[in-house]
């Protein structure tokens, strides 16, 4: 088994785009099955961590400038570690994920080693 992480962003910022109350309870729900659901299979590596939408970004001048998506209006919302055989499984995962009914996307990347 292989271990990705599946990072969920939005667009936490724009008036327009935030969810209303009642979406947004909906979800609490869904979120929690679906990581329940992840979890029974035994493929919840590391559960659900949110972040906040501020951020600092530190540059290679040393300059440092507030929050990290000054030019986009996504955000990272959380996160979580999965252990899977491959992409095309955390892909089928990540497509199950309730950000997408929030207007979201999920990035996943793969864990790689040094020997790699």
């Amino acid at each position: 088994m292989e271990e990705f992480i599946l990072i969920f962003r939005r667009d936490f910022n724009t008036k327009e785009e935030q969810p209303s109350p009642e979406q947004l309870q909906a979800s609490v729900k869904l979120w929690q099955d679906w990581l329940g659901g992840i979890g029974a299979q035994n493929k919840l590596a590391k559960p659900l961590q949110r972040w906040d939408t501020a951020g600092k970004i530190v540059k290679s001048n040393k300059s440092v400038t507030d929050g990290p998506y000054a030019e986009i209006k996504e955000s990272i919302g959380g996160l979580i570690f999965v252990k899977v055989d491959n992409y095309d499984e955390a892909v089928s995962i990540a497509k199950d994920c309730p950000i997408l009914q929030l207007g979201g996307n999920v990035e996943i990347r793969k864990a790689t080693h040094a020997e790699d």
